[in-house]
């Protein structure tokens, strides 16, 4: 497998798609909103068919569990035909259960979560206690204002599961496949430039209509995550793309730290043309 990881606006398709036409395969996304179907402009889908993309509807939750699967699934098959398989993507937790074998733990009972979530809204306090009681070394690790993570840690903790040890497995070395993984290193004023450029060409290539036609449908808790999407659902759009920009920069911020700390990768200067990109990913492979 080669893995191609990089913040938002570095060029992860381009890139992988021009490793792909060199090796005779296909990409692999790795991206937790690309899953969806309906929203191709907002959530930057590849021009070109990619594996694990516009898979679901919008209604429809995805686990990484589910994912894993289908990830697994769709790189073995490549690697068979094609003697390899790129995995590109920007969702940290996605990229590396494409790449490694995660203990993933099963999704909570149905209403379960829901149950967590209104004990935690009538007293935080005692929601993070009860975590402290199930999981002290998740508690210690989850701020009690974090409603999301309480929530989550408290789930996992009823399960006999907890936040502490996924998280050491993340950054595990460990591999399905013998692997090469590259990091695309854009600075952050050019991902800056490209994020504000992106955000500003949305509108004319459809996405107030793709927002639109959500407007009847009841998004799954994943899908709603779309950045941008409840912007654009509710505010002008000026305002909102000036939020989309702003969530869209935070965030490809947060993927330069994160790719920063995969075990093993190559940082490759991407700050040049996809052609170029692939060709330095390719001579780093072969060289190891």
């Amino acid at each position: 497998m080669i893995g191609v990881f990089g913040p938002t606006a570095s060029g992860k398709s381009a890139v992988a798609d021009a490793l792909a036409d060199r090796l005779g395969t296909e990409v692999v996304s790795a991206d937790a909103l690309q899953v969806y179907r309906g929203l191709p402009v907002l959530t930057n889908q590849p021009d070109r068919p990619t594996r694990l993309v516009a898979i679901r509807d919008l209604t429809d939750e995805m686990s990484v569990g589910e994912y894993a699967v289908l990830a697994h699934e769709a790189v073995d098959e490549l690697v068979d035909r094609s003697g390899v398989a790129i995995v590109a993507g920007g969702t940290g937790l996605y990229f590396r259960a494409a790449l490694a074998d995660l203990e993933v733990p099963p999704p909570p009972a149905p209403g379960a979560r829901e149950e967590l979530e209104r004990a935690y809204d009538a007293n935080p306090a005692s929601a993070h206690a009860r975590l402290a009681a199930l999981d002290p070394g998740a508690a210690a690790l989850v701020h009690p204002n974090d409603r999301r993570r309480v929530v989550r840690a408290l789930e996992l903790a009823e399960m006999g599961a907890s936040l502490v040890p996924g998280s050491a497995q993340l950054w595990s070395a460990a591999v399905r496949r013998p692997s090469h993984v590259v990091g695309l290193d854009v600075s952050r004023d050019v991902l800056e430039r490209r994020i504000r450029e992106r955000a500003a060409s949305m509108v004319a290539r459809g996405v107030l209509d793709e927002v639109r036609a959500t407007r009847a449908t009841r998004l799954s808790r994943t899908a709603e995550k779309a950045l941008g999407l409840l912007e654009l659902r509710e505010l002008p759009v000026e305002t909102a793309l000036e939020q989309l920009t702003a969530r869209t920069i935070r965030y490809a911020a947060y993927q330069r730290k994160w790719m920063r700390r995969i075990p093993g990768i190559v940082m490759i200067d991407a700050d040049r043309p996809a052609q170029e990109v692939a060709d330095a990913i390719l001579e780093v492979a072969r060289a190891r």
